[in-house]
């Protein structure tokens, strides 16, 4: 029998990624939601498609008619469109998740299985404390320097606490106590890159954006320093990550909130790959303050020891396998001819 798979946030690149494996795999359901209608490409890997505002308790009351097995709640307003409208942020990125896990107990209480909630966080929920203390620290643990200086971050980090609470205390002064309702998995994704989504203003964007000026033939101006580091991942595998953490055995776990990596390089360490791949490409610094102290408030690598042990995490993109057999050759060919 099919398990029914809900996924929020459906049409973003990771959405994509997931309808298209599930479809290929045949043994999931697959309900969307989003606010935008899903294209003709992923219309046919989901058996119902709901358009809304995951904040909508009418959209949770339609949804939660559904036995849902699974939910990988995307839907996000991401960090720079939530400092600038952090009210609306709070909306969807807080109570929207709420909801979402408030309708998981229910379901699970009604089919008696617990609901897996897969849930993207962030590096955004770390906040070093100073820049000296960011280079000195190296690859930062699950629970040290969460000070989240950013709307996203802050949001981030508290639904992280609900998901935990929500499956692991929820109803502790009541008769709910121990009922296992939801199984609350999140990732902290490092700077994810694609490259099949045109870079839109985000705070880890200048790697994305170096290449995709030096593709065109065009001078950039990078926002950050050269010595500026914070992780990053290839897109790919974040969404493997997502789909081997749903997979992995509850017994296997040893936390609700695991971080992974791939590689940590400096601004000017990307900026000498782009420049190995287009010798012409005029690359220079003009560090704008407030995002350069959002990027130093990051960790500058994470420890991803636990998803290693517990789960088998491992990417399979390097530095140089990233740069030279995805994202560069991709996003050059969007340009040719």
């Amino acid at each position: 029998m099919s398990r029914i798979v809900l996924v929020t946030g459906a049409n973003g690149e990771i959405g994509h990624s997931l309808l298209e494996a599930f479809a290929s795999s045949g043994d999931r359901d697959v309900i969307s939601v989003d606010l935008r209608p899903l294209g003709d490409a992923q219309r046919g890997y989901v058996k119902w498609s709901f358009e809304g505002d995951i904040s909508d308790p009418k959209l949770i009351e339609q949804l939660e008619s559904f036995d849902i097995a699974e939910i990988y709640h995307l839907a996000a307003l991401l960090s720079t469109s939530a400092e600038k409208n952090p009210e609306l942020a709070h909306r969807v990125n807080v109570n929207g998740t709420m909801g979402l896990l408030s309708m998981a107990r229910r379901i699970g209480q009604r089919t008696g299985s617990a609901v897996k909630f897969l849930f993207p966080s962030t590096i955004a929920v770390y906040g070093m404390p100073s820049l000296e203390v960011k280079t000195s620290a190296g690859a930062v643990a699950e629970d040290v320097y969460l000070d989240a200086t950013t709307m996203y971050g802050i949001n981030k980090l508290y639904c992280e606490r609900l998901g935990v609470y929500m499956s692991e205390r929820y109803g502790q002064l009541t008769d709910d106590a121990g009922e296992k309702t939801v199984d609350f998995r999140a990732l902290r994704f490092p700077g994810l890159i694609s490259a099949f989504t045109v870079p839109s203003g985000g705070t880890s964007d200048y790697a994305p954006e170096m290449i995709h000026a030096a593709a065109q033939g065009k001078p950039y101006a990078c926002f950050v320093r050269p010595d500026a580091r914070i992780p990053f991942m290839a897109m790919p595998d974040g969404v493997t990550a997502l789909l081997n953490l749903a997979a992995a055995p509850r017994e296997s776990l040893t936390r609700r909130v695991y971080n992974i990596g791939a590689f940590a390089p400096t601004a000017e360490e990307i900026a000498m790959k782009v420049k190995s791949a287009f010798p012409a490409a005029e690359i220079t610094y003009a560090p704008h303050p407030k995002r350069q102290a959002i990027i130093d408030s990051w960790c500058a690598d994470v420890d991803d020891s636990a998803a290693r042990r517990d789960w088998g995490w491992k990417p399979t993109f390097d530095m140089d396998t990233a740069f030279d057999t995805y994202l560069i050759p991709n996003i050059a060919g969007v340009y040719a001819g």
